[in-house]
Protein backbone atom coordinates (compact mmCIF):
# COMPACT_ATOMS: atom_id res chain seq x y z
CA UNK A 1 0.00 0.00 0.00
CA UNK A 2 2.86 2.25 0.54
CA UNK A 3 4.20 1.70 -2.83
CA UNK A 4 0.91 2.68 -3.99
CA UNK A 5 0.02 5.42 -2.36
CA UNK A 6 3.47 6.96 -2.07
CA UNK A 7 3.02 7.40 1.91
CA UNK A 8 3.41 5.81 5.11
CA UNK A 9 0.63 3.10 5.83
CA UNK A 10 -0.03 5.12 9.29
CA UNK A 11 -0.90 8.10 6.97
CA UNK A 12 -3.57 6.61 4.70
CA UNK A 13 -7.51 7.58 5.58
CA UNK A 14 -8.74 5.61 2.86
CA UNK A 15 -7.90 4.05 -0.48
CA UNK A 16 -9.80 2.43 -3.35
CA UNK A 17 -8.44 -0.40 -3.70
CA UNK A 18 -9.91 -3.03 -7.04
CA UNK A 19 -9.31 -5.99 -7.73
CA UNK A 20 -8.82 -8.84 -11.18
CA UNK A 21 -8.38 -12.45 -11.61
CA UNK A 22 -8.56 -14.94 -14.41
CA UNK A 23 -12.40 -16.95 -13.23
CA UNK A 24 -10.16 -20.15 -13.93
CA UNK A 25 -11.57 -22.67 -11.09
CA UNK A 26 -15.10 -22.36 -11.63
CA UNK A 27 -15.86 -24.73 -8.32
CA UNK A 28 -14.24 -21.51 -6.06
CA UNK A 29 -16.09 -18.92 -8.94
CA UNK A 30 -19.31 -20.23 -8.59
CA UNK A 31 -18.83 -20.05 -4.89
CA UNK A 32 -18.40 -16.60 -4.42
CA UNK A 33 -21.02 -15.86 -6.32
CA UNK A 34 -24.28 -14.25 -5.11
CA UNK A 35 -27.02 -11.95 -5.33
CA UNK A 36 -26.82 -8.33 -3.42
CA UNK A 37 -29.40 -5.88 -2.31
CA UNK A 38 -30.63 -3.22 -4.30
CA UNK A 39 -28.99 -4.94 -7.31
CA UNK A 40 -30.35 -7.06 -9.96
CA UNK A 41 -28.68 -10.56 -10.79
CA UNK A 42 -25.62 -12.58 -9.64
CA UNK A 43 -21.93 -11.37 -9.12
CA UNK A 44 -19.00 -12.68 -8.48
CA UNK A 45 -18.23 -11.22 -5.01
CA UNK A 46 -13.94 -12.59 -5.37
CA UNK A 47 -12.89 -9.60 -7.38
CA UNK A 48 -14.44 -6.33 -9.26
CA UNK A 49 -13.42 -7.60 -12.43
CA UNK A 50 -13.63 -11.52 -13.82
CA UNK A 51 -11.55 -12.23 -16.92
CA UNK A 52 -11.18 -15.44 -19.23
CA UNK A 53 -7.97 -16.60 -20.26
CA UNK A 54 -7.18 -17.86 -23.76
CA UNK A 55 -7.19 -21.43 -22.60
CA UNK A 56 -10.98 -21.48 -21.93
CA UNK A 57 -12.18 -18.45 -24.22
CA UNK A 58 -13.58 -20.21 -26.80
CA UNK A 59 -17.35 -21.22 -28.24
CA UNK A 60 -19.19 -23.71 -26.09
CA UNK A 61 -16.59 -22.99 -22.92
CA UNK A 62 -17.84 -23.61 -19.89
CA UNK A 63 -15.81 -20.58 -18.58
CA UNK A 64 -17.85 -18.31 -20.95
CA UNK A 65 -20.98 -19.55 -19.90
CA UNK A 66 -20.12 -18.69 -16.22
CA UNK A 67 -19.03 -15.16 -17.36
CA UNK A 68 -22.15 -14.47 -19.17
CA UNK A 69 -24.33 -15.23 -16.35
CA UNK A 70 -22.55 -12.42 -13.97
CA UNK A 71 -23.06 -8.75 -13.97
CA UNK A 72 -19.35 -7.98 -12.99
CA UNK A 73 -17.52 -6.53 -15.91
CA UNK A 74 -15.45 -8.36 -17.60
CA UNK A 75 -12.45 -9.31 -19.28
CA UNK A 76 -11.16 -11.82 -21.91
CA UNK A 77 -8.33 -12.58 -22.80
CA UNK A 78 -7.83 -12.59 -27.03
CA UNK A 79 -5.20 -13.97 -29.58
CA UNK A 80 -3.31 -16.17 -30.89
CA UNK A 81 -4.59 -19.47 -31.84
CA UNK A 82 -8.11 -17.59 -31.79
CA UNK A 83 -10.07 -17.05 -35.18
CA UNK A 84 -11.48 -12.95 -35.25
CA UNK A 85 -14.38 -14.66 -36.09
CA UNK A 86 -15.04 -16.61 -33.18
CA UNK A 87 -13.67 -13.86 -31.02
CA UNK A 88 -16.55 -11.53 -32.62
CA UNK A 89 -19.02 -14.12 -31.67
CA UNK A 90 -17.88 -14.31 -28.00
CA UNK A 91 -18.41 -10.62 -28.17
CA UNK A 92 -21.73 -10.88 -28.33
CA UNK A 93 -22.18 -13.79 -26.01
CA UNK A 94 -21.00 -11.71 -23.24
CA UNK A 95 -21.72 -8.61 -24.00
CA UNK A 96 -25.60 -9.10 -26.03
CA UNK A 97 -27.16 -5.55 -24.91
CA UNK A 98 -24.06 -3.48 -26.45
CA UNK A 99 -23.50 -2.10 -22.51
CA UNK A 100 -20.68 0.26 -22.21
CA UNK A 101 -18.21 -0.54 -19.88
CA UNK A 102 -19.40 -4.37 -19.54
CA UNK A 103 -16.49 -6.34 -21.48
CA UNK A 104 -12.23 -5.70 -22.00
CA UNK A 105 -10.59 -7.33 -24.21
CA UNK A 106 -6.87 -8.18 -23.71
CA UNK A 107 -4.98 -8.74 -26.63
CA UNK A 108 -1.86 -10.36 -26.22
CA UNK A 109 -0.01 -11.59 -29.53
CA UNK A 110 3.68 -11.48 -29.03
CA UNK A 111 5.62 -8.81 -30.84
CA UNK A 112 6.59 -10.75 -33.80
CA UNK A 113 2.81 -11.61 -34.93
CA UNK A 114 0.98 -8.84 -33.51
CA UNK A 115 1.11 -6.76 -37.06
CA UNK A 116 -0.41 -9.99 -38.44
CA UNK A 117 -2.49 -10.99 -35.63
CA UNK A 118 -4.45 -8.38 -34.29
CA UNK A 119 -5.56 -6.04 -37.22
CA UNK A 120 -8.39 -8.83 -38.11
CA UNK A 121 -9.65 -8.81 -34.74
CA UNK A 122 -9.92 -5.37 -34.48
CA UNK A 123 -12.21 -5.29 -37.71
CA UNK A 124 -14.20 -8.47 -36.52
CA UNK A 125 -15.05 -7.00 -33.29
CA UNK A 126 -15.69 -3.33 -34.48
CA UNK A 127 -18.14 -4.96 -37.19
CA UNK A 128 -20.26 -6.11 -34.13
CA UNK A 129 -20.72 -2.79 -33.16
CA UNK A 130 -20.60 -3.86 -29.26
CA UNK A 131 -18.17 -1.41 -27.44
CA UNK A 132 -15.16 -2.81 -25.80
CA UNK A 133 -12.11 -1.39 -23.62
CA UNK A 134 -8.82 -2.80 -25.86
CA UNK A 135 -6.44 -3.67 -23.08
CA UNK A 136 -2.65 -4.96 -24.68
CA UNK A 137 -0.85 -7.69 -22.47
CA UNK A 138 2.62 -7.49 -23.69
CA UNK A 139 3.98 -9.59 -21.73
CA UNK A 140 2.55 -13.17 -21.80
CA UNK A 141 3.21 -13.31 -25.77
CA UNK A 142 7.34 -12.66 -25.21
CA UNK A 143 7.97 -15.35 -22.54
CA UNK A 144 11.11 -16.84 -23.65
CA UNK A 145 13.65 -19.25 -22.13
CA UNK A 146 17.22 -18.70 -21.46
CA UNK A 147 19.96 -21.11 -22.11
CA UNK A 148 20.03 -22.17 -18.54
CA UNK A 149 16.10 -22.68 -18.97
CA UNK A 150 14.95 -19.49 -17.00
CA UNK A 151 11.93 -17.80 -17.98
CA UNK A 152 12.25 -14.43 -19.22
CA UNK A 153 11.11 -11.27 -20.91
CA UNK A 154 13.13 -8.74 -23.16
CA UNK A 155 12.22 -5.33 -22.22
CA UNK A 156 12.73 -4.37 -25.86
CA UNK A 157 10.02 -7.00 -27.11
CA UNK A 158 7.64 -5.83 -24.58
CA UNK A 159 7.83 -2.02 -25.61
CA UNK A 160 7.90 -3.37 -28.92
CA UNK A 161 4.17 -4.86 -28.72
CA UNK A 162 2.82 -2.09 -27.29
CA UNK A 163 4.22 0.43 -29.62
CA UNK A 164 3.13 -1.45 -32.55
CA UNK A 165 -0.21 -2.06 -30.57
CA UNK A 166 -0.87 1.75 -30.63
CA UNK A 167 -0.35 2.12 -34.19
CA UNK A 168 -2.32 -0.51 -35.13
CA UNK A 169 -5.39 0.88 -33.13
CA UNK A 170 -4.84 4.09 -34.48
CA UNK A 171 -4.86 2.58 -38.24
CA UNK A 172 -8.46 0.69 -37.68
CA UNK A 173 -10.12 3.14 -36.09
CA UNK A 174 -9.90 1.90 -32.71
CA UNK A 175 -8.47 3.20 -29.34
CA UNK A 176 -5.72 1.59 -27.27
CA UNK A 177 -7.56 2.22 -23.63
CA UNK A 178 -5.00 -0.24 -21.06
CA UNK A 179 -1.91 -1.91 -20.25
CA UNK A 180 -1.49 -4.96 -18.51
CA UNK A 181 2.13 -5.39 -17.12
CA UNK A 182 3.46 -7.89 -14.39
CA UNK A 183 5.88 -5.58 -12.18
CA UNK A 184 7.04 -5.22 -9.43
CA UNK A 185 8.45 -2.25 -6.74
CA UNK A 186 11.29 -4.60 -5.69
CA UNK A 187 14.74 -4.68 -7.63
CA UNK A 188 14.36 -8.03 -8.76
CA UNK A 189 15.92 -9.14 -12.34
CA UNK A 190 13.70 -11.50 -13.91
CA UNK A 191 13.34 -9.76 -17.09
CA UNK A 192 16.16 -8.78 -19.56
CA UNK A 193 17.05 -5.37 -21.30
CA UNK A 194 16.22 -1.82 -19.43
CA UNK A 195 18.16 1.31 -19.25
CA UNK A 196 20.78 -1.54 -17.06
CA UNK A 197 21.00 -3.59 -19.57
CA UNK A 198 20.13 -6.63 -17.65
CA UNK A 199 21.54 -9.97 -19.38
CA UNK A 200 20.59 -13.45 -18.80
CA UNK A 201 23.73 -13.59 -16.86
CA UNK A 202 22.56 -10.87 -13.91
CA UNK A 203 18.98 -12.85 -13.83
CA UNK A 204 20.09 -14.94 -10.72
CA UNK A 205 20.87 -12.11 -8.51
CA UNK A 206 17.31 -11.84 -7.59
CA UNK A 207 15.11 -13.95 -9.67
CA UNK A 208 12.13 -14.00 -7.39
CA UNK A 209 9.45 -15.58 -10.00
CA UNK A 210 8.06 -18.95 -10.08
CA UNK A 211 5.50 -18.04 -13.01
CA UNK A 212 5.74 -14.73 -14.47
CA UNK A 213 9.09 -13.11 -14.91
CA UNK A 214 8.24 -9.22 -13.89
CA UNK A 215 9.74 -5.87 -14.93
CA UNK A 216 11.83 -4.61 -11.87
CA UNK A 217 10.64 -1.05 -10.64
CA UNK A 218 13.59 0.83 -12.45
CA UNK A 219 11.81 -1.11 -15.93
CA UNK A 220 8.59 -0.37 -14.78
CA UNK A 221 9.03 3.25 -14.37
CA UNK A 222 11.45 3.30 -17.97
CA UNK A 223 8.47 1.65 -19.50
CA UNK A 224 5.90 3.87 -18.25
CA UNK A 225 7.68 6.79 -19.56
CA UNK A 226 8.00 5.31 -23.05
CA UNK A 227 4.38 4.30 -23.20
CA UNK A 228 3.23 7.77 -21.84
CA UNK A 229 5.33 9.42 -24.75
CA UNK A 230 4.13 6.59 -27.43
CA UNK A 231 0.37 7.21 -26.35
CA UNK A 232 0.48 11.28 -26.15
CA UNK A 233 1.94 10.97 -29.83
CA UNK A 234 -0.24 8.77 -31.70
Amino acid sequence: METLSGVDVGQIDRVDFYTSHEALHLVYEQAQTRTVPRREGWYNLSTHLPWVGLRTAYRGSAHIEYARGIRNPLGMKVGTGMKAADIAHLVDVLNPDGEEGRLSLIHRCGAERIGEELPPILRAVSATGKPVLWICDPMHGNTKGTREGMKTRAFSDILSELEQAFDLHAANGTILGGVHFELTGEDVTECVGGARGLDEQGLRRSYRSQVDPRLNYEQALEMALLVARKGSST
